[in-house]
């Protein structure tokens, strides 16, 4: 329909041009006295002629149409599917296409050279500076013969962390990124990111409320480790005193989210052998998150008032969970009550 008001709005000029022709004709054989049945069958010529034109015009203009309607639901960055035309004004405007999509084709390969060649340098800096960090814990450790968590210790600690995380992100956006989804102990991801971060609950007097949650999940083992890691780091950096808690809840708790319709991640099998629907859950007793800062605390940079405070958040953490966490299938809820704590919920 669209296509035909097109159509008769192209064409209207010209019409109205050969309507006015057909009355002067009229009218100056009317002046000459020339028979009503000759000028009626004048008349009719001219409009038949008029008709067959329009059909072939309408037609051509329709194939026309067509073409660029298929061109714009199958949009590549080439121009070479536009239809021939023979229109001089319709020719340069797709000669400047032309010039245009070559022009951004180039640049889109300018503009991939230059990331893949910052992802590769990132990469290799990573790696490189774990090496030097490395030394220096080790350089520390040995000065520290208590083994207690020193503030030398703790702030290269968190240099480690804020390096795995660039290399965590350098990874997420890298096209080499796959996923190795395996029927997964839970308790040992579980126990390997408490390991990790256990001199931080030592040091802050923190204590651990966690029991053997027997349970296996079909994911990627490295990839939910770093988001366990990075809510359990969370939970330590903005627990003063209190606890942490780490439980298992079921679909009949009082979670308000259950796993998604997706085949590799929306099960877990419980250690009795049922399946059902759960999530793990990670609760504090820190400051807690401003109920203004809570719709946005996973947006990438945003630190919020805890962060603006302390000064130690980098609003990177809870944006790679959540980013990695909807790549993986799973669910993620975060409840919070400013200077009561904050509830994790990984379904």
């Amino acid at each position: 329909m669209r296509g035909i008001i097109a159509y008769i709005k192209r064409s209207i000029g010209w019409l109205c041009i050969v309507i006015v022709c057909e009355v002067i004709m009229i009218a100056t054989m009317m002046l000459n006295e020339i028979a009503f049945a000759e000028i009626l069958y004048g008349i009719f010529i001219s409009l038949f002629l008029l008709l067959i034109l329009l059909v072939f015009d309408a037609a051509r203009y329709y194939r026309h149409y067509q073409k660029i309607k298929e061109l714009e639901h199958s949009i590549m960055l080439s121009t070479d599917g536009m239809p021939e035309t023979a229109d001089l004004l319709e020719n340069e405007y797709q000669k400047l296409l032309r010039i245009l999509a070559d022009e951004y084709t180039g640049l889109q390969s300018q503009a991939a050279a230059r990331q893949k060649d910052m992802q590769e340098y990132y990469a290799m800096w990573v790696h490189q500076v774990k090496t030097p960090i490395a030394a220096l814990r080790l350089l520390l450790q040995n000065k520290n013969e208590d083994g207690k968590m020193t503030e030398e210790l703790s702030e290269l600690f968190d240099v480690e962390q804020y390096v795995e995380m660039a290399l965590q992100y350098q990874r997420l956006d890298s096209e080499t990124t796959d996923f190795v989804f395996e029927e997964t102990d839970l308790d040992e991801i579980i126990r390997g990111a408490v390991k990790k971060y256990a001199r931080q609950f030592i040091a802050k007097k923190i204590s651990l409320c966690y029991e053997p949650v027997e349970t296996s999940v079909v994911t990627d083992k490295k990839w939910l480790s770093f988001v366990i890691e990075q809510v359990i780091s969370n939970a330590v950096k903005y627990t003063k005193t209190g606890s942490i808690k780490i439980y298992l809840e079921d679909g009949d708790g009082t979670m308000s989210v259950t796993l998604p319709e997706i085949s590799h991640a929306k099960k877990t099998e419980m250690g009795n052998g049922s399946t059902s629907s759960v999530c793990l859950v990670i609760e504090d007793t820190g400051i807690g998150i401003r109920a203004e800062d809570l719709p946005r605390i996973c947006e990438m940079g945003y630190t919020g008032c805890n962060g603006h405070e302390g000064q130690h958040s980098s609003g990177i953490g809870l944006y790679l969970c959540s980013r990695i966490l909807k790549k993986l299938g799973h669910t993620f809820a975060i409840t919070s009550k400013e200077g009561v704590g904050t509830v994790v919920k990984i379904g």
